[in-house]
């Protein structure tokens, strides 16, 4: 992969990287994402560039009890995925990790966005930690990649911009799940919709 001359990295920028998960990116993830394992190298990449920068490195995890009415089997849209502890919930092995992790959904919510998670039955919602990181190192800029592009990667990019931060998505870094017909076409426009620039 050969990174866009356009995507630099400075102490106020962050890449954040969004799932990358055994259950997401290993063709034998229970939530597969058609080429998930395909940007692992890309995001290594990224992330050297990054670090090497000055800028921070933050991972998010998907982190969800064995029951939850986030699953289909009590009521949700999605198989079983990420379950705490096991091999599906882990970090894809091959991904660099040096930086924080920020863990989403444990208490059975629904955790698309990297900065909030939502109860399932009310719709209220929680900040986890991924605000309070940026700020702490007096980020101004976001770049995000990871899975899946139009799930969580959308949801946090649409969260970043709601919280006031410039942001970036890098497709050649994201693939999308697609659950339905036209999913990745309308969340870059969602995305773009709420000033997010999709490269």
């Amino acid at each position: 992969m050969t990174m866009p001359e356009t995507v630099t990295f400075d102490a106020r920028t962050a890449l954040v990287v969004v799932d990358v998960q055994n259950d997401f990116a290993d063709p034998k993830g229970s939530l597969y994402v058609d080429g998930g394992e395909q940007i692992v190298p890309a995001v290594n990449q990224l992330a050297a560039s990054a670090r090497e920068s000055g800028a921070v490195v933050v991972y998010t995890q998907d982190w969800h009890p064995p029951t939850t009415p986030h699953f289909q089997s009590q009521g949700g849209i999605w198989p079983v995925h990420c379950v705490q502890g096991t091999w599906g919930a882990e970090l894809h092995p091959d991904l660099d990790v040096a930086g924080p992790v920020v863990r989403k959904g444990s208490g059975g919510e629904d955790g698309y966005s990297g900065f909030a998670v939502r109860d399932v039955g009310t719709g209220a919602e929680q900040p986890t930690e991924l605000d309070a990181i940026l700020r702490k190192h007096e980020v101004r800029r976001v770049v995000i990649v990871g899975l899946a592009e139009d799930v969580c990667v959308k949801e946090t990019a649409v969260d970043a911009r709601r919280l006031d931060y410039e942001t970036t998505v890098l497709r050649e870094a994201t693939r999308a799940v697609n659950l339905s017909p036209g999913d990745e076409q309308a969340a870059i426009e969602a995305m773009e919709a709420a000033g997010v620039t999709v490269r």
